[in-house]
């Protein structure tokens, strides 16, 4: 570990001296790319001479130990000593995590697809709430929302929606949030005050680019028609929806929200282009999840990942069997207690797999 380390701190030294270079500047492309690398190994670098400093200062404390007879002075010297060796463990263990590969999504912006589940207008009621908590989420971390395509109820539930949210990193905050959300609660119709069950299913995928995901136009099938509101009426004079299928996979994307039909097609495209980059990626993960059952779990949207009890005011997230109970603050967006919660098993898992 120690002999990369030291390859790494080299070329974090070689590329400050290459984007110094008044030359190389004028090169921005070049320059920029090496801007980036240098960035990237900027942390780890970090970390790495912290650990040195500290292992210098251990041998130091060691030293001096060999060499005082003062018992007070020596008291002073084994607290400090154990203090070190406690700081070089964590840094130990961090440096460890800041070598995991990285996934190559993870900055990635996300498109997110919420569908109600079993519980009819309810659980659609739930899945517009849940819009509103990623919205809400979205918000306090900077990111832009833009809705992609979407299906409401005349109750103002959601039957479908789907959305992308761009800023940096999403992907690798969002990506825990696939599968199935479960709200246990009195429905605002139920006259009994009984306790229902709805579910409410959350898909999260990378956006694709082109360099990621390639398509033949020979493979769509493109179709054009007039948008529908609430009970099937016409909400537009002009054939401006579209519908497009994908004939290779069967993938079928509709969208209608906006009124020009070129902009439809755009959105559609993006989401198809973003569902193929994820089965690509589901394919290639499948050898791994059959070898190593994840605990934060696969992604699949038919795993329930969540419950929201509103009697009790708690969330559980059943991955990992942590409940918090501020269930309100978590609709309002405040997630990171479980999305880092989530992250920091993961890279456990990383770690250990590594070590094996």
């Amino acid at each position: 570990m120690f002999e990369k380390l030291d390859l790494i701190e080299e070329r974090y030294e070689e590329l400050a001296q290459q984007i110094a270079d008044p030359e190389l500047i004028n090169r921005q492309d070049e320059w920029q790319t090496l801007v980036k690398e240098h960035a990237s190994l900027e942390e780890i670098v970090t970390k790495y001479r912290e650990y040195k400093k500290v292992k210098e200062e251990i041998e130091a404390a060691q030293q001096l130990l060999e060499e005082t007879d003062d018992r007070e002075f020596l008291q002073m010297l084994e607290q400090e000593l154990d203090e070190l060796k406690e700081k070089q463990e964590t840094l130990e263990q961090e440096i460890r995590m800041l070598l995991l590969p990285k996934d190559p999504l993870d900055e990635k912006n996300v498109v997110m697809e919420i569908r109600s589940g079993a519980g009819g207008e309810e659980a659609a009621l739930f899945g517009a709430e849940l819009f509103r908590m990623y919205s809400r989420y979205a918000e306090r971390q900077g990111w832009k929302i833009e809705i992609m395509s979407s299906n409401f109820t005349e109750l103002g539930g959601v039957k479908e929606i789907i959305f992308m949210i761009e800023g940096k990193g999403a992907y690798s905050r969002l990506k825990y949030e696939s599968g199935v959300h479960r709200v246990q609660r009195v429905p605002a119709t139920e006259s009994g005050g009984r306790i229902h069950t709805s579910t409410a299913t959350v898909a999260v995928l990378p956006e694709a680019e082109d360099v990621d995901i390639e398509i033949n136009p020979n493979d769509l099938r493109i179709d054009i028609f007039r948008s529908s509101g609430h009970g099937g009426q016409s909400v537009n004079t002009t054939d401006s929806a579209v519908r497009i299928t994908h004939l290779p996979t069967g993938i079928v994307v509709t969208c209608q929200d906006e009124r020009s039909q070129l902009k439809n097609k755009e959105k559609a495209l993006k989401v198809l282009k973003a569902r193929l980059l994820d089965m690509a990626r589901r394919e290639k993960e499948e050898e791994y999840a059959q070898n190593r059952k994840s605990q934060v779990g696969t992604g699949d949207r038919s795993e329930r990942i969540r419950t929201y009890n509103f009697p009790q005011g708690r969330v559980t997230d059943h991955r990992i069997g942590l409940t918090i109970h501020r269930l309100e603050e978590f609709l309002d967006g405040d997630l990171d207690e479980v999305i880092e919660s989530l992250a920091h098993t993961e890279q456990a898992e990383k770690l250990q797999a590594a070590g094996e």
